[in-house]
């Protein structure tokens, strides 16, 4: 049977404009072009991880407006149950972001609705312990966060925290992580060193992924395994979603029992499968594309 995996986080739409070059501060570029798609990391490693093959259930807020009524459809077109996302009166969260000719790009996020999100309810505290695996991130008050990790490990289902954006966690949080996804900037936040210091990093957690963008990802466990994990060669057009593609395929590989390295190489393929389209939603790639290549990768 398919994975059943529960996302806890945010929702937004996303505002992406397309330019040649990012522009330098308090510089206006010509765009190339302009989409609007439903994205935050939440609903995003949700559509992942359905399109991935998991069970998904995902768990946030929406705003009262247009917005949040695009949003749900999208997530429920994309085969994820968000018949527990809660409406909040007033404005969704929003991402407006700007992406150059070679992918790479900035973003700046107003939470709106996800704000919102806090206490859980006995429905939602249900869902979590029903689960295989449990997903969370950042983009939404880190009390809830804390929150669900906390019923998930009394439920007994796995958790995975993908530490972004940035910041600090409290012990408590941490306490509760199975698996900790960072990539380079957001591990040094969390382990408080300049340098990428794995044992550091797991001294707070018992398994950590650190992605390493272009150069694929590293796994590693308290039981000593520590493995380069190598990157796909695709094409780049848009880095905007890799991360929350990898984070979702990521969820449903270890919900099927997969070993964790192998887990983080499939992980691997969604990502590289995901930057070779434009807009984040609309990236994120199927359990096939990301099978063919998984297939296709010589470390295997």
């Amino acid at each position: 049977m398919a994975p059943r995996v529960v996302i806890v986080g945010s929702a937004n739409m996303d505002l992406v404009g397309l330019s040649a070059r990012l522009p330098l501060p308090g510089e206006t570029v010509l765009g190339d072009d302009f989409m609007m798609t439903p994205g935050g990391k939440g609903a995003n490693q949700a559509i992942a991880a359905a399109r991935a093959g998991g069970q998904t259930v995902f768990l946030g807020a929406i705003g009262s407006d247009a917005f949040g009524v695009t949003i749900n459809a999208r997530l429920t077109a994309a085969g994820v149950d968000a018949s527990g996302v809660r409406t909040s009166y007033g404005s969704s969260g929003v991402a407006v972001i700007m992406v150059d000719r070679s992918g790479e790009n900035s973003i700046v996020v107003a939470p709106g609705a996800n704000s919102s999100f806090t206490g859980l309810t006995e429905s939602e505290r249900r869902a979590i312990a029903e689960a295989d695996v449990l997903v969370c991130q950042l983009e939404i008050p880190v009390e809830t966060v804390t929150e669900a990790m906390r019923a998930a490990r009394a439920a007994g289902t796995r958790t995975i925290l993908n530490a972004a954006p940035a910041r600090s966690l409290p012990p408590e949080l941490l306490d509760n992580v199975d698996l900790l996804v960072v990539n380079e900037i957001e591990a040094a936040t969390i382990s408080g060193r300049s340098d990428i210091d794995m044992p550091a990093l797991l001294a707070l957690v018992p398994r950590v992924v650190l992605t390493l963008s272009g150069s694929g990802s590293r796994y590693a466990d308290r039981s000593g395994t520590d493995a380069v994990v190598p990157a796909f060669p695709v094409e780049v057009l848009d880095t905007t979603a890799a991360g929350d593609a990898f984070t979702g395929a990521l969820s449903v590989a270890w919900g099927e029992g997969r070993p964790l390295v192998e887990a983080v190489r499939w992980a691997n393929a969604a990502g590289a499968a995901c930057v070779r389209h434009v807009g984040a939603s609309n990236a994120l790639p199927t359990r096939d594309e990301i099978d063919a290549l998984y297939a296709s990768d010589p470390g295997a």
